[in-house]
């Protein structure tokens, strides 16, 4: 019987939220609604620019935020992950401690350097620039497996972003060989257009020769497939995996396998922040794939959960959120 219904491997960054101008923005010099990686002097000049502007802060990185989202709805989450004996590093572990998510962190934690910070930039338009400095998390390697709670798991999840960190792609690609050999399903979110056009051969290694579950927007799509036809999407993503969920914002998500496609609408709402947005709809969707629920009633409610996420600021919802839509979306779990 399995101890957890996720076990994921990524990035952990302590998100600092702002809200700028387009004009700030550009005047920065980011890409607006993409990940940048960047370096401490790098990070000095940005946060000189939002110095009079206050943040709010919050426990974030991609899949830390999905595992999260999920054991806020009532699952069973493990995270490997590294952060460093500072602050930052403190305010993690107790955050993911508070939302009920089991870890590495109480065993192994970098003795030297900086716990990893994301600067969420949020733009009039609710678009998501961010900027990241991963400090010790670029050094994630395979010491924060913890393979024997990777046996007793139903989903082994692998974040993209550690496409870019040898020793983080690594780790994730020793985890997922440990998974394969215990039965574990196998899912994998793409992260981000700057992983799939500087980075995707890891990527391609973590898709090996295929996942159960595979979690891409319509750009990272679109950028992968190198076309903008979706039926031409549809033909080259159900290669990589048993099930794809693609979403498309406000125009709801494309759920795919071999035999069925199906299109589940989004609730139709006025968004203020885009940020966490595709990180909370695969917490979603993999806590009711867990949980005895259909492909389409798993991505209304990731649907639901994503909608409510980016109706507000910041990339997390309360518990009390979460298990309002969980009760109105799902039936009850018997």
């Amino acid at each position: 019987m399995s101890h957890y219904d996720l076990y994921a491997i990524g990035n952990a960054l302590v998100d600092s939220e702002y809200q700028v101008s387009d004009a700030l923005l550009k005047n920065m010099g980011v890409d607006k609604r993409h990940m940048t990686l960047i370096d401490t002097p790098r990070r000095a000049q940005l946060l000189a620019h939002v110095k009079n502007i206050p943040p709010r802060r919050t426990g974030g990185g991609s899949a830390g935020n999905t595992v999260v989202a999920l054991a806020q709805l009532g699952g069973r989450a493990f995270y490997s992950c590294k952060v460093a004996h500072d602050e930052l590093g403190d305010f993690y572990v107790k955050d993911l401690q508070a939302r009920g998510v089991d870890t590495n962190l109480n065993h192994t934690r970098a003795q030297e350097g900086q716990t990893g910070s994301c600067m969420v930039l949020v733009t009039p338009d609710a678009e998501r620039s961010m900027c990241t400095f991963l400090g010790v998390s670029a050094e994630l390697d395979e010491i924060a497996l913890h393979p024997h709670d990777i046996d007793r798991s139903k989903i082994y999840y692998m974040e993209g972003y550690l496409a870019a960190s040898p020793t983080g792609l690594k780790a994730a690609l020793a985890g997922r060989q440990r998974a394969v050999q215990a039965g574990v399903a196998l899912a994998l979110t793409l992260s981000d257009v700057s992983m799939i056009r500087f980075c995707k051969d890891g990527l391609t290694a973590m898709l090996g020769d295929g996942v159960d579950y595979l979690f891409a927007n319509l750009e990272e799509a679109q950028v992968w497939c190198n076309t903008e036809d979706l039926d031409e999407m549809g033909l080259q993503l159900r290669k990589l995996a048993k099930t794809v969920c693609l979403t498309r914002g406000p125009d709801g998500c494309d759920v795919l396998t071999a035999q069925d496609a199906w299109h589940v609408p989004a609730e139709k709402v006025k968004a203020i922040d885009t940020n966490g947005a595709g990180d909370m709809f695969a917490g979603a969707f993999m806590f009711a794939i867990t949980h005895g629920f259909t492909p389409v009633q798993a991505a209304s409610l990731g649907n639901q959960a994503a909608a409510a996420v980016v109706s507000q600021h910041g990339n997390r919802l309360t518990t009390g959120q979460l298990n309002v839509i969980k009760s109105y979306v799902l039936p009850k779990i018997s």
